[in-house]
């Protein structure tokens, strides 16, 4: 390792390759473990920082830590105003404006007096870190949903109250500072205020007319598209800057203002832009939580007391659930949304650095409490963190607000193959949506009880009345090889490119016709095209479920079954894989096998024993 044995400080070049390997390595331990990724970040900073010494960011990367961590949270914050696109709200716009211009101010008397009467600071550095306490952390919400799979309309909720208050928290504390100031100096009152409303005016004026000129300038063409993204974090990084001159912490409220005007600008390569912004949003909040986690000061922690636990206490089972059920009340949200919300207000990055921020200001002014502000964001970040990691999942799914226990499968193309196949999946006790832009396709589906959807699976209105995040594999299986390509290609991303299967092409031998392997979905099943899986169905080809047990092994089915087509594989916890050949089928107690079975295949059946098909 390149350390310094001088000065004991590790090089920038290496500090960064530890931060990103840290970072993007606790994500993927968490995928793996199915466990939160923020708590084993922060859990992976606090070991090489304070209790290792091995990186402390202020020694090894010294004045840089500062501006990195601004300009992050600031890429942060955008990324999350793209998100925000007005039509996905839907029936959750009423509750999200309550969460705004009710809770917001809400929240920050609440958070004052927890802070108050359960942390015992100063009515000057409460009020000041209560308005940072608005906000709910965008860092920590995302991939808290992501891991969760909420329903659609509470974790529109959550996210649109984390993203749009994020950056009123910071220019609450704004406020609250610069009338601590007029108390504390000669400062007049008008001229605090002016200065406010100017800031927070150019803020919302910059970041509006960024976003508008962006986005005009894409529509027109002028930009071209291999320098997009360039031009894209260019301007970010100019808005930013500017409004955050004009006015401390402004610069958050502008590209947040940036990012909802290129959301809802219909740009036709939006969707790439936002895919590259979610990317690099999982390396910054790596990064930022690494950073933050190892430069904790412990000394300023041994000095909090149980008073400390008091606040944290307060904060998470009294100010919270109350600001959110006063804004709710009468706005239609189900109680049970209403609890789910309540209870879940986990702080991120924005919290610990403005708080920081602010607490360093305050001292300078003379208010000794305010060296207990830093200490105080971490212990709430850190707690909120991972007491909503590890309870949001079971508490949603508690509430009935979560996916299928059991991830389904969504079949596009309606058709006597696929509506066949639905059935066994369903006799499965598999969940399984089948889609169709026609009607009558799914008249069949609809006879056999499956669940459907008349529409386009890329339109909005699927997007907006399905509840995708119950299903976990789609099969793009119409007719149309062209628009099965488009489905498994478009939404690859969503579902991740290992659950997205496509029917065999019918001029797939062909060079002329062969596509490049970056686009159109996995092969699964017999080799076969659309219209010969239907021709098999007609000839009396049916599909068939049976569970293997420990005598009854796959390879005894397999030599019964020779002349079997193998569909999909269904694990003892219920989780469905399509196959593509009898080697991806891993057998084994109360795994079950989805297949074709060629007519005169029930009869057969009557003489094995156990009977297990079904």
């Amino acid at each position: 390792m390149a350390i310094d044995t001088a000065t004991d400080a590790m090089a920038p070049v290496m500090a960064f390759a530890l931060v990103g390997a840290l970072g993007v390595g606790s994500q993927w331990l968490a995928w793996r473990m199915r466990m939160p990724a923020i708590v084993l970040m922060l859990a992976a900073g606090i070991i090489i920082g304070p209790v290792l010494g091995v990186f402390d960011p202020v020694r090894d990367i010294g004045p840089l830590m500062g501006p990195m961590i601004s300009i992050a949270v600031a890429i942060i914050l955008f990324e999350g105003g793209l998100t925000l696109n007005f039509h996905s709200l839907q029936d959750a716009v009423k509750g999200v404006k309550r969460l705004v211009f009710i809770g917001a101010p809400l929240g920050w008397l609440m958070s004052t007096l927890a802070l108050r009467y359960g942390a015992g600071l100063s009515w000057e550095s409460a009020t000041v870190f209560g308005g940072i306490m608005i906000v709910t952390g965008p860092t920590v919400i995302a991939p808290l949903l992501r891991t969760a799979r909420l329903s659609r309309r509470p974790a529109a909720l959550l996210q649109w109250e984390a993203i749009v208050n994020d950056p009123i928290g910071a220019l609450a504390a704004v406020f609250a500072f610069s009338v601590v100031l007029v108390l504390n100096t000669a400062t007049t009152t008008g001229e605090a205020v002016m200065n406010l409303i100017t800031g927070i005016g150019f803020a919302i004026l910059v970041g509006y007319a960024g976003g508008y000129g962006l986005a005009r300038s894409f529509k027109r063409g002028w930009v071209p598209e291999f320098m997009k993204v360039p031009v894209l974090f260019s301007l970010l990084l100019v808005v930013f800057g500017v409004s955050d001159y004009v006015l401390h912490e402004s610069g958050l409220l502008a590209v947040t203002i940036m990012g909802i005007v290129i959301a809802n600008a219909k740009l036709p390569s939006y969707e790439e832009l936002h895919r590259f912004k979610e990317h690099a949003t999982v390396l910054l909040v790596s990064g930022v939580f690494i950073l933050l986690a190892a430069g904790l000061d412990l000394e300023a922690l041994a000095k909090l007391d149980m008073r400390a636990v008091l606040f944290v206490a307060l904060v998470i089972l009294v100010a919270r659930p109350l600001t959110v059920f006063i804004s709710l009340l009468g706005s239609g949200v189900p109680f049970r949304e209403q609890v789910l919300v309540a209870f879940t207000g986990p702080r991120g990055v924005v919290l610990v650095a403005v708080a920081g921020l602010f607490g360093d200001r305050l001292l300078g002014l003379g208010f000794e409490d305010a060296a207990l502000i830093a200490p105080l964001a971490f212990v709430l970040v850190a707690v909120t963190v991972v007491l909503h990691g590890f309870t949001l999942a079971p508490f949603a799914r508690f509430l009935g607000l979560t996916g299928a226990d059991t991830p389904g499968v969504i079949l596009i193309g309606g058709s006597p193959w696929t509506t066949a196949f639905a059935e066994a999946i369903k006799k499965a006790d598999v969940p399984v949506l089948m889609t169709d832009p026609n009607f009558g396709n799914l008249r069949a589906a609809r006879t056999a009880g499956i669940e459907t959807f008349s529409g386009d699976i890329l339109s909005e209105a699927a997007e907006q009345r399905l509840e995708l995040v119950s299903y976990a594999t789609l099969v793009a299986a119409t007719s149309n090889d062209a628009y099965n390509t488009l489905v498994a290609t478009d939404l690859a991303p969503e579902f991740g490119r290992d659950n997205v299967f496509q029917v065999k092409r019918e001029k797939n031998e062909s060079a002329r016709h062969q596509l490049p392997r970056t686009l159109g979905g996995r092969k699964f099943g017999p080799e076969e095209t659309h219209a010969d899986m239907n021709r098999l169905v007609r000839e009396g080809w049916t599909f068939r479920v049976t569970r293997l047990t420990a005598e009854f092994t796959f390879e005894t089915w397999r030599s019964e079954r020779a002349d079997s087509k193998v569909m999909a594989r269904i694990s003892p916890s219920g989780v469905i894989k399509l196959v593509r050949r009898d080697e991806d089928v891993k057998g084994g107690p109360d795994v079950r096998i989805i297949a074709m079975r060629p007519p005169g295949g029930e009869a057969e059946d009557m003489n094995i024993q156990p009977p297990s098909d079904s």
